[in-house]
């Protein structure tokens, strides 16, 4: 039997080239850990019913030479990623039963390699929480305790990956949602820099925050993934040409950390004893640690909740009844609107688009929005200084991903402000538009993974990479 959990993509692209196993065999030992693990995970909205014919068209390409790194690679995909003729939901009950009508770019793109889409996870409604347990479709469990949250809003995507459901994953990131369920599931996971990875495709949350990115067991593996499905897209205008990486490679990372930002409450204290005492490895491995501060960071929490729920409210007016998705009855036009959107919606969605037309209504926009918006400028310029190598700047920032190591199912959930500061390490990278790492660093005494995060400036992508494999190899 295959054991997908100690498989890299490159491992199982050597094993199909040399012929140790098809295809066929590596996707029905996925199909495997499904049938015996999703109904108690609930990691899989849906299990696309053509898998094996995906991968004997795969094993077609081994066969007259043209396979590449990700041809036979079975890969998750979270429930907001369109693939054209399958349905798409972002765990909602409004967009139930839709059918997507095309490819998101990066689907084409993994379609292009031969990659082999085994399914659609659970996640978060329309991409808001931190957990998992605001879908329409109940809580996904996190592999390593299954009384705990695998994290969200891409829970279920790392949690494929975790127990073997899948070698690897896509999921989106708008304030955390690739970096903390990969923490929390103890596997990879990238948010690119803003404009890397097209959008086009992905069901909208947060326009100026979305990206999406790639979960894995290794750095290497979230590089391949990165590799293949970043690049420049006409049909998304704030997306770039790919980044050339830099020939210089490192050998020591000047790296810094920003402690005023972590002595706040609410950090667990076995997560920071661990966190400094991977510290005390980098540095006897050679690197250069050096206390930082970046000013405005502590409010980047408060600027992400004013800024976010405000483009949620706009995003989201397109569900209403009229063009797709559920449609609830009413005499008058409002009336549809107003039923289709109160069935449709989950709570924490509704309590978004409330704050979101607060904080953008008449007489709170300067007070709000104006405000944060202006406040998201300034951290965006504090991290560009702090990365200002020439002026005494660092590499790299390193934080742990979560304040907290996965947290029990129904925990938090009654206490919205608790949950929100779950975010409170990712979400300055998405106000500021730079590329981060969560990578795996060890467990708590209950054998709960922990995270480490790598920050970088905005377009060091390839420097991060390069950095995460390095630390891997010192942590391992």
């Amino acid at each position: 039997m295959i054991d997908i959990k100690k498989l890299t993509i490159e491992s199982a692209h050597e094993a199909l080239k040399k012929g140790d196993f098809s295809v066929r065999d590596l996707c029905e030992a996925c199909l495997s850990n499904i049938k015996e693990h999703n109904e108690r995970l609930n990691v899989f909205r849906e299990v696309f019913g053509d898998v094996l014919a995906q991968a004997d068209a795969a094993q077609a390409r081994f066969a007259d030479g043209s396979a590449v790194l990700l041809t036979g690679i079975p890969i998750a995909i979270k429930d907001n990623i369109l693939i054209e003729g399958r349905k798409a939901g972002a765990a909602s009950k409004i967009l139930e039963n839709y059918t997507a009508a095309y490819d998101a770019t990066v689907i084409a793109k993994l379609k292009a390699r031969g990659a082999i889409f085994i399914g659609r996870t659970n996640m978060d409604e329309f991409a808001m929480g931190s957990s998992t347990e605001n879908s329409a479709y109940g809580p996904t469990r996190n592999p390593h305790d299954e009384t705990r949250v695998p994290g969200g809003t891409s829970g279920g995507s790392a949690a494929a990956v975790a127990a073997g459901m899948a070698i690897c994953a896509l999921g989106s990131d708008t304030g955390g949602s690739i970096r903390q369920p990969a923490a929390f599931c103890g596997v990879v996971g990238m948010k690119p820099t803003y404009d890397t990875v097209s959008r086009y495709g992905l069901i909208a949350d947060t326009s100026s925050f979305d990206q999406i990115g790639p979960i894995a067991k290794t750095i290497r593996d979230a590089e391949i993934v990165l590799e293949a499905i970043s690049g420049k897209d006409p049909m998304d205008g704030t997306s770039s040409e790919p980044r050339k990486p830099s020939l210089e490679k490192k050998s020591k990372y000047r790296i810094g950390i920003p402690k005023n930002f972590m002595t706040g409450e609410g950090i667990d204290a076995e997560l920071l004893k661990n966190f400094n005492d991977t510290i005390e490895k980098l540095k006897s491995a050679g690197h250069e640690v050096l206390d930082i501060t970046v000013p405005l960071l502590e409010h980047s929490l408060a600027v992400y909740y004013i800024l976010q729920p405000a483009e949620v409210s706009s995003n989201l007016t397109r569900f209403d009844g009229v063009r797709y998705g559920l449609r609830a009855d009413g005499s008058t036009v409002n009336e549809v609107y107003m039923k289709t959107r109160g069935q449709g919606f989950g709570r924490e969605v509704r309590r978004r688009i409330l704050l979101g037309t607060y904080v953008l209504s008449h007489g709170y926009y300067d007070a709000y929005y104006r405000k944060a918006s202006t406040l998201r400028t300034e951290i965006g310029k504090n991290f560009a200084k702090a990365f200002d190598v020439g002026a005494g700047g660092v590499d790299i920032i390193l934080t742990p991903t979560t304040p907290t190591p996965a947290f029990k199912i129904g925990e938090k959930t009654k206490d919205p402000v608790s949950m929100y500061l779950e975010d409170i390490f990712t979400v300055p990278l998405n106000i500021a538009e730079i590329p981060g790492i969560s990578m795996p660093c060890g467990v708590t005494s209950e054998n709960l993974p922990l995270g480490l995060q790598l920050i970088g400036a905005k377009g060091s992508d390839s420097l991060l990479i390069d950095a995460g494999k390095e630390f891997e190899r010192v942590l391992q």
